[in-house]
């Protein structure tokens, strides 16, 4: 199954949600063109699009699964009231706050602890459904990842709840195994991208929401035109090779100026997409650990080290050599 595919099983839960709430099911079945009968993988965007047919149906964003139903608009909200956040970890806090206002419950925390983030549940008088869980991760995880422009590498993720029965699209969610039965729901992570910056815009958010909730499931990017061209050229070359920014704008065949508009108001910049493709590689080599520091810096384009290191302690909140050290120590013996 393509990756940036649903399970039907998936759509079977929603509409389930908007039946138990005394709807019928076949015009949100025909507003995301499923009406055929066909029970197969469906895409992202038609995923969205069912989710949002029953969010109007219903006037909850949340099927109907917390305490109080999530008016429609209060998605749109959330995301304005964390765009203009420094970090990711006041964006999260200010998220989850806002869904506790909005849901009464669940609501989640964040909590660090031992260089782990984690987004835990609290749940104070109703049991909730897996699907509950996952939808509620699934806001605010997606909108965490598009604030930041980046995939946020997932460790564990618990449910305070036993696997629906027949149901193994359940055991994976966002690349990681799902541990049932736990004593609470949790999504844990490195805390380090807790001091990720919030890199979006006013006019990138308009464009987000234009395809949102659909967008929340892929959980990565959602960028247009420029900045995936410019990505994909970056990655061509070796960062020490990168032109500069009026020479590259020429590869591309635009004015600097023109480039610089574009990507601002796709909600980047140049620095941090060089930041972003520099970090990524620099982990990977690191992991590899055939090359000394001082050349991975060199091959990243550093031409001081402790620029590197400088770098490497913004990206990750760890120098080079505790990055490396961390990998070693937590690898099993031989």
């Amino acid at each position: 199954m393509d990756p940036h595919s649903i399970a039907y099983s998936f759509v079977e839960d929603a509409l389930g949600c908007l039946s138990r709430q005394g709807f019928a099911t076949d015009g949100a079945l025909r507003a995301a063109g499923l009406e055929g009968g066909a029970k197969e993988a469906v895409t992202a965007l038609q995923y969205g699009k069912l989710w949002r047919e029953i969010a109007r149906q219903s006037d909850d964003e949340f099927f109907g699964l917390a305490a109080r139903p999530m008016r429609q608009g209060s998605f749109t909200l959330m995301c304005h009231a964390v765009l203009h956040t420094g970090t990711l970890a006041q964006a999260l806090h200010r998220a989850l706050r806002f869904l506790r206002i909005v849901l009464d419950e669940p609501y989640g925390e964040l909590r660090v602890e031992d260089g782990r983030a984690q987004i835990v549940l609290v749940r104070n008088r109703s049991p909730y459904p897996a699907f509950a869980y996952r939808t509620f991760l699934l806001l605010v995880l997606g909108l965490a990842c598009w604030l930041v422009g980046r995939r946020i590498a997932l460790q564990r993720i618990d449910f305070a709840c036993s696997i629906p029965e027949e149901r193994p699209d359940y055991l994976q969610f966002f690349g990681v195994p799902v541990h049932f039965g736990q004593p609470r729901c949790v999504l844990s992570f490195d805390a380090a991208y807790l001091d990720l910056p919030v890199i979006r815009n006013d006019a990138a958010l308009r464009a987000f929401l234009r395809e949102a909730p659909g967008n929340l499931l892929v959980r990565y990017r959602h960028d247009t035109g420029w900045v995936t061209r410019l990505r994909a050229h970056l990655k061509e070359k070796a960062p020490a090779d990168w032109p500069d920014f009026d020479a590259l704008a020429a590869q591309l065949g635009v004015s600097a100026a023109t480039l610089r508009r574009r990507l601002r108001e796709e909600g980047q910049s140049f620095a941090s997409l060089k930041d972003e493709i520099r970090s990524g590689l620099a982990q990977t080599l690191l992991r590899q650990g055939e090359l000394s520091v001082a050349s991975v810096a060199a091959q990243l384009g550093f031409t001081e080290p402790s620029a590197f290191h400088r770098a490497f302690r913004k990206w990750t909140g760890l120098s080079p050599g505790t990055f490396r050290r961390d990998l070693q120590e937590a690898r099993p013996p031989a």
